[in-house]
């Protein structure tokens, strides 16, 4: 009997202990690090954290600069949403793969900088993306067809919005080459660095809300950044869509996906 009772104790050690572990390291994952906390491409070297509401276009926004200064950085925050989990583990990545995850959102929230020599500050620009598959390890060129549209800032010029595309396809590979359609809309863009609260709102046609993900939101503790970001980004966290959804055209098809872990939100400097 005492040697049935070690046996057991042994057991149950040895399943509970490493989920207490990683329930630990769970809670201690969301501890905030400089605004973003779960997963960091390089450190942050700033000592204080840009606006997250991008200011208004400034007057000379059209003017451009000569060839040798046109290679400026372009500063601001980033919002993602898409049709599948990407704050996950491999159970649920697996059971979704091929049968979702083939629509995203991506919004640039442009705090300030010049691209190809036009000043972008304060401006947005969103991509809608639609592909043949899940997007997953491959991003946005792993996919056989993939098809796109573009929406831009409509306080914007005719100048920043050929400038606020060009950025845009930079950004997403494969998706980028392959637009079919660009759109004119008021766009909001923002991101709360302490709470990662994001929001994109492009007229009617995109709807995204998220926050930021919590120990409760973990089903089965294996929950990681899943799926890496669909662009290139300086600091970034995976979190949870409260609404989510695209009711546009020109892509054949629309999509709302509330309450999932289906988020990513960061900054970049480019």
């Amino acid at each position: 009997m005492a040697r049935r009772r070690r046996n057991w104790t042994g057991r149950f050690l040895h399943s509970v202990v490493p989920a207490a572990a990683a329930i630990l390291t769970l809670f201690a994952g969301f501890a905030p690090l400089d605004g973003f906390a779960v997963e960091r491409v390089v450190a942050a070297n700033k000592a204080a954290t840009a606006p997250a509401t991008a200011p208004a276009p400034s007057a000379d926004a059209e003017k451009r600069e000569p060839k040798s200064a046109q290679r400026g950085e372009v500063q601001g925050y980033y919002v993602e949403s898409r049709s599948c989990q990407v704050f996950t583990g491999p159970c649920f990545a697996n059971a979704e793969m091929a049968l979702t995850g083939k629509d995203a959102v991506m919004a640039w929230g442009i705090v300030a900088g010049r691209f190809n020599g036009v000043d972008l500050s304060g401006l947005n620009v969103v991509m809608v993306v639609r592909a043949s598959e899940t997007l997953g390890f491959g991003g946005l060129d792993a996919p056989e067809s993939i098809k796109s549209l573009v929406i831009v800032d409509e306080r914007a010029t005719p100048v920043q919005r050929e400038a606020l595309v060009a950025f845009a396809q930079k950004q997403t590979g494969k998706a980028g080459r392959s637009i079919v359609r660009m759109e004119a809309l008021p766009i909001e863009v923002s991101v709360d660095p302490g709470t990662l609260v994001g929001k994109v709102k492009a007229g009617s046609w995109v709807n995204v809300l998220t926050r930021k993900a919590r120990p409760n939101d973990c089903i089965c503790t294996n929950e990681v950044a899943y799926y890496p970001p669909l662009t290139a980004l300086k600091h970034f966290a995976a979190g949870v869509c409260t609404e989510a959804e695209f009711r546009g055209r020109g892509l054949g098809n629309r999509w709302s996906l509330p309450n999932s872990r289906s988020a990513y939100l960061g900054e970049f400097n480019l």
